[in-house]
């Protein structure tokens, strides 16, 4: 099981971000395991332009009519505008309004008092999501990372169901939610589905955050 549970780490690193968390002992719910940081993502504060998000961005001045860009974050975190071409906007983990801050001062030398919005294109739950992800690791059917909507409304129950569902063998009333704060500080909270279900426990349906990681392990029987 246990080396079962390090390749699914393994496979989704690339797409996790790093987390203040040194190194974690026991998410899985194996304590001779160690668990490299990179597992848990950043503390979230907010969206954040990332590599695959899609942004309208639009420039103009108080005399000229702005110029709307719709533009794809490529895989480098940058993105390239007109009059811009020289060289590509690095973009990645920035918010919205400091982009913005930084697209008026580089369209400075070419406008006077540049006019500049940046915002992200419509989100329909494909792509990349500026709001994060949350990562389901173990007994699923597609561990890996979930898009966090624009609502913020994931669950636990919900998560589960992005990921194609609980395995057979899944032990369904001990889930676990690790989390870090911006503090670096891990918690870890069980969640059991039987419950929820069973006894109607709505309120028992843990609400995520952008940088989760929900482990569902295998039963012992």
């Amino acid at each position: 099981m246990g080396k079962r549970c390090l390749v699914a780490a393994n496979l989704i690193l690339a797409f996790v971000l790093i987390c203040g968390c040194k190194t974690l002992q026991g998410v899985f719910g194996d304590g001779d395991e160690q668990v490299d940081s990179a597992v848990v993502a950043t503390w979230w504060d907010g969206p954040r332009i990332r590599p695959g998000v899609a942004l309208i961005i639009q420039v103009g001045t108080v005399a000229a009519p702005p110029t709307v860009m719709n533009v794809l974050v490529d895989q480098n975190g940058d993105v390239t505008l007109p009059l811009l071409l020289q060289e590509p906007v690095a973009c990645d983990g920035l918010t919205r309004e400091a982009f913005k801050q930084k697209l008026v001062k580089a369209y400075s030398k070419y406008y006077r008092q540049p006019m500049v919005t940046v915002e992200f294109a419509p989100y329909d739950g494909r792509g990349v999501s500026p709001y994060g992800t949350v990562t389901v690791l173990g007994e699923v059917m597609r561990p890996g990372p979930v898009n966090m909507p624009p609502t913020m409304d994931l669950t636990v129950t919900k998560v589960l169901q992005e990921a194609g569902g609980c395995k057979p063998f899944a032990d369904k009333g001990s889930i676990r939610v690790t989390r870090c704060d911006k503090d670096g500080n891990m918690t870890r909270t069980t969640v059991d589905l039987k419950e929820i279900g069973k006894d109607g426990r709505i309120d028992k349906d843990m609400p995520l955050r952008a940088g989760d990681v929900v482990w569902v392990p295998e039963t012992w029987y």
